[in-house]
């Protein structure tokens, strides 16, 4: 099954390599300069001149700080000229590793980083001032950037020559991967606070990397894709115009880099990446004025798609992981600056090291052994390149051009979130249908057992202690600090929130202090308030019902016996924010007929189960795509009994192990949904025959 199908939407899971938001990390060279390349010799005694290769990187953290750290030193010993770190989801959502909602989710997906001690064990013996390094991190960028620097300066490292990045992204969060904190406008207030500190503290460093990899993973068309990122980074730097000096804004657009995603259809992305280049240097040239080529330049980093990636002959990702990369590698015109390749194995579990090494090897392959950097630009003057090209253009300046009419980015994150969801529908119903064709999924079905899955350790299994260990030295932390330190930073960080002062400033001294990850998130949740995003999911029926008559029949017939319309309670308990599956799944039971209630994500096992209760839900759907299936299920499964609900069937999907699976059953859990379940319409006939026989005959 494709990784992002229905409940089996499948997040990175994984212990060393979270593929679904590795930020793209430009090159150590000046601001926008390209090497200089010189024609290729066509008399081959000549020395031959090579383009440098883009940054080698590898996004990874997991389990502790100390783990991630070894980890991290050694892949740079393998050939990684970039970092890239990945963090958990309480570290991304602004909470401590022991509260309510961190429960099962430490150290699953990211490196967990609590505090300050966490940020100086992530980078021991690794010197600051002489690393690129990227920071997967959105809600929670200025704290993270904040316990940066303070690590940094401890290392007595010059703050002015830090390089790296980080993601700051939140409108894509609210799209697709849910990590957002606040309410979009104070969200965007602090990304161009962190812009305009940068820019006078840290000139090398990269404030921004605008995030359309999640986009195609939750559906996006190649439209839609270069619409909806360009659209974030206009709503960015119209923020961020009145936070600089004029004779600086130049510059600053010039800092804004961009982290896109390459699928399986080579030739349309790799006109994609030569659309973006042209549109990004329209706007910058027309919309912001800005003179000098240079920073005008479309300077991304990529992952390429994990959302294609099977369950079923899982060796076949390797050919598609390699038919991706050389769609963001072969046009000059449009080449990667940073390019992270996912492990081959992701829709089975978590890879191991050596996963990510051939992955990593895949990619030196290609810069050093062939001839690709000798060369200019293979594609210039091609006119099949050429008419897709401006087709792909002509579609994103539509879509801009109804986005800028809403008001910009920020006013349409409902539209384009509801966009996404309608796209990603029809995806998979072509896949289903057969119309697109999936080797190994829905086609070329009979094949060999692959002895690269065989063995107890084909995947790696999460470290069960890493929880525990993470949570004794948060306590520890707390009982070493200076608690009157901490108050008056948080006091000083509450008082920027509330007055406009840039947030910056107070985080680092919060941070130096010992405050930690839930004390600021808290702080700035208070100043600004939650927000919970739109699902995408309207309660009315689309016009997709062909092919379901036998479903909806059997809804129907099932709706009559009870007495009313079949409940279905779909859920997403835990800090996970991929609500692609969820979404879809949610989607396809209303076009059947069912009524079917979505909240969103982020939901408490008590939460659930108050829904189950108020809603008289007949049967509940849950997808959790973190790792965290088991704690989070065995809690959830103990509070429905408590509350009487132990008849409700169940339901779970995500990256999940046999073994794993068995042990959901053994809790109860009626039906567990792995990658190889892509047949949405399989889901829904389980969904009623779990119904009639519990409901039904006992009436």
């Amino acid at each position: 099954m494709l990784r992002r199908s229905g409940l089996t939407e499948v997040y990175c899971v994984r212990y060393t390599l979270h593929t679904c938001n590795f930020i793209a990390q430009l090159d150590s060279a000046p601001l926008g300069q390209q090497p200089t390349v010189e024609p290729a010799m066509t008399n081959a005694t000549q020395d031959r001149t090579k383009d440098r290769p883009w940054l080698f990187r590898t996004y990874a953290g997991h389990s502790t700080a100390k783990a991630s750290n070894a980890l991290y030193r050694g892949n740079l010993a393998k050939g990684q000229t970039g970092l890239s770190v990945a963090f958990d989801l309480p570290t991304q959502t602004g909470y401590d590793s022991d509260h309510e909602l961190s429960r099962g989710e430490v150290g699953k997906v990211g490196v967990p980083v609590a505090h300050l001690g966490d940020m100086r064990a992530l980078f021991d013996d690794i010197p600051l001032d002489q690393m690129n390094t990227s920071m997967t991190i959105n809600a929670t960028a200025p704290w993270l950037l904040a316990l940066y620097i303070a690590v940094a300066e401890e290392q007595g490292a010059d703050i002015s020559a830090l390089q790296g990045t980080v993601q700051n992204d939140i409108i894509k969060e609210y799209l697709s991967r849910g990590t957002y904190v606040c309410p979009p406008k104070p969200s965007m207030r602090m990304i161009t606070d962190v812009a305009a500190y940068t820019r006078e503290h840290l000139p090398k460093w990269n404030p921004m990397n605008i995030c359309s990899y999640h986009l195609q993973e939750a559906g996006a068309t190649p439209e839609q894709e270069l619409a909806f990122a360009l659209a974030t980074a206009t709503a960015v730097l119209d923020d961020l115009k009145g936070k600089v000096p004029a004779e600086h804004f130049p510059a600053m657009v010039g800092r804004i880099s961009f982290f896109v995603n390459a699928g399986i259809r080579f030739v349309t992305e790799m006109c994609k990446m030569r659309a973006f280049v042209d549109l990004w240097d329209e706007i910058c040239r027309e919309r912001y004025g800005v003179e000098d080529p240079k920073f005008r330049r479309f300077r991304y980093g990529v992952q390429v798609n994990s959302l294609g990636l099977t369950e079923q002959q899982p060796e076949n990702n390797v050919y598609r992981i390699l038919v991706e990369m050389l769609a963001v590698t072969l046009s000059k015109k449009a080449r990667a600056r940073a390019v992270q390749l996912p492990a081959w194995n992701e829709a089975l579990g978590l890879p191991r090291p050596w996963d990510q090494q051939w992955s990593l090897r895949m990619q030196q392959i290609m810069a050093f052994e062939t001839d690709l950097l000798e060369y200019d630009d293979l594609f210039d003057g091609n006119p099949a390149v050429d008419r897709k090209v401006e087709s792909l253009k002509e579609g994103a300046r539509a879509e801009l051009a109804t986005i800028d009419g809403m008001g910009g980015a920020v006013e349409a994150i409902e539209y384009m979130k509801s966009r996404l969801v309608e796209a990603n529908a029809e995806r998979i119903g072509d896949i289903e249908q057969g119309e697109t064709t999936v080797v190994g999924v829905n086609k070329f079905t009979t094949g060999e057992p692959s002895p690269l899955t065989a063995g107890d350790e084909a995947i790696m299994v999460a470290d069960a202690d890493a929880e525990r260990d993470q949570i004794e030295r948060l306590n520890a932390w707390r009982s070493e600090r200076d608690d009157s330190a901490v108050k008056e930073a948080l006091d000083e960080l509450r008082q920027a929130a509330a007055t406009g002062i840039n947030v910056m400033p107070a985080s680092i001294k919060a941070a130096k202090a010992g405050a930690t990850t839930g004390e600021w998130g808290n702080v700035v949740r208070t100043a600004f308030g939650q927000y919970r995003g739109p699902t995408g999911v309207s309660k009315n029926p689309s016009n997709r019902t062909e092919g379901l008559e036998n479903i909806r029949a059997a809804v129907d017939a099932v709706s009559d016996k009870l007495g009313r319309r079949l409940k279905f309670l779909v859920g997403k308990p835990g800090l996970d924010g991929h609500s692609n599956g969820a979404e879809q799944i949610a989607a396809r039971a209303r076009d059947c007929g069912m009524d079917i209630s979505y909240e969103g994500i982020r939901l408490t096992p008590d939460e659930i189960v108050s829904a189950a209760l108020e809603d008289d839900a007949h049967v509940i759907g849950l997808s959790i795509l973190s790792g965290s299936h088991i704690p989070l299920m065995g809690d959830l499964m103990e509070k429905l009994r408590t509350a009487g609900l132990a008849h409700i069937p169940v339901v779970v999907g995500g990256i999940i192990p046999e073994d794993d699976a068995d042990r959901l059953r053994a809790m109860g859990v009626a039906k567990v949904y792995t990658p190889k379940d892509f047949e949405l319409n399989r889901i829904m006939t389980d969904l009623v025959e779990l119904v009639e026989p519990q409901d039904v005959a006992a009436q």
